[in-house]
């Protein structure tokens, strides 16, 4: 049988039909395309918050880890160009970590306020080192010092008089100082950070009088933003707590960093129920027997959580004690940053954004709250 020829115009519409089918069945395909879960939204993405009512302006809040297995606080604010530090613990060690973020994260040289809550290595120890060791008040200009009014410690305790002569130092070098009861007692106790974002030094009966307990000389501190608030009350205990009530009009808060690193001597239903945090920072290495063997007390404590769970579940931990005994530790939540930018808040951790009950420690060393357990 003879062959049949076939023209170039019937070629050229075969190659016309086989590009459109082509085309649709891509087309088709591409409509069932589903993003590779590499390319996907981590697990575990920032926790996100529509705030209600006015609340301009910017805020950021830095919750840091320490590097080493102790215990204690140090949290570096940001509101537009203006910087705070809160405390410098948990050991002069922790000095380097603390000065590399800040460095990495200031808007210039300048810090412009540092308070330093109370006399308790775990929160000052990185402003009181020896006279041949950097501290952080040498690191950086300082606009404003304000610290607690009082204290147990004896002026001749090493660690107490390293303080009390670095902060004269940095005195000297320009800063302005004045404690807790001055700030109240003259009226220098708001200070209007930017147009949206005040700070105010709250009252406490130990500003004026003897405590039994170190702790409840801490400075407390209140940030305002618009209809927005973030609490800070140091290691203020229970009786400190009750008083702190009574001396201010504290309104609910969005943000409150736990007393006492989670304790059970703190965060009591007294100012709980008052406060009602959305969400709570504790800073703390979780799990570790440096205070006490008992494991229900230890960071964050069981009676901590049973009264902040009728509240919010919203609770990140800085870090995870291993082993206390060979000073073994690890991240956490890590460093914890709350950012609140024109009525919405993020909270996104350098290590995992998971709230406590949602680890193996706490699964494993917490009874879990009934509220918890309902997701509330």
């Amino acid at each position: 049988m003879a062959k049949r020829k076939v023209s170039g115009a019937f070629v050229a519409l075969l190659v016309v039909i086989c590009l459109v089918v082509g085309f649709a069945v891509g087309f088709v395909g591409m409509a069932e395309y589903r993003t590779p879960a590499s390319d996907q939204a981590p697990a575990e993405a920032p926790y996100v918050e529509k705030l209600t009512g006015s609340v301009p302006g910017e805020i950021s809040i830095h919750f840091l880890e320490l590097g080493n297995a102790y215990t204690g606080d140090c949290t570096f604010i940001q509101v537009g160009t203006v910087d705070i530090l809160i405390d410098a613990g948990s050991r002069t060690e922790s000095i380097p970590t603390i000065a590399k973020f800040v460095k990495e994260h200031m808007k210039d040289d300048k810090l412009d306020y540092v308070i330093v809550t109370h006399a308790h290595q775990d929160h000052y120890a990185g402003f009181a080192t020896g006279a041949n060791t950097e501290s952080l008040f040498d690191m950086f200009q300082i606009g404003t010092i304000i610290d607690f009014a009082r204290t147990n410690q004896k002026e001749d305790s090493t660690m107490y008089s390293n303080y009390l002569r670095e902060r004269q130092e940095a005195i000297d070098r320009g800063a302005n100082h004045y404690t807790a009861e001055e700030s109240i007692r003259e009226k220098k106790d708001v200070f209007q950070l930017s147009g949206d974002v005040t700070m105010r030094i709250l009252d406490s009966k130990y500003y004026y009088e003897k405590a039994t307990s170190e702790n409840d000389y801490s400075v407390c501190t209140l940030f305002s933003q618009g209809d927005s608030h973030y609490l800070f009350t140091g290691d203020l205990e229970k009786g400190g707590e009750a008083e702190l009530v009574k001396r201010n009009t504290l309104p609910e808060v969005t943000l409150y960093k736990a007393g006492h690193h989670g304790s059970k001597t703190s965060s009591s239903d007294a100012l709980l129920e008052v406060i009602r945090p959305k969400v709570v920072c504790v800073c703390c290495c979780a799990g570790s027997s440096e205070y006490t063997k008992t494991d229900a007390n230890q960071f964050p404590t069981q009676e901590f959580v049973d009264r902040i769970a009728p509240y919010t579940d919203k609770v990140f931990v800085t870090t995870l004690c291993e082993d206390y005994e060979k000073k073994t530790f690890t991240s956490m939540n890590g460093i914890i940053t709350v950012t609140v930018r024109d009525g919405v808040l993020t909270l996104n951790c350098s290590n995992s954004n998971k709230v406590l009950k949602e680890w193996a420690w706490f699964k494993e060393h917490r009874d879990c709250p009934e509220a918890w357990k309902q997701d509330k």
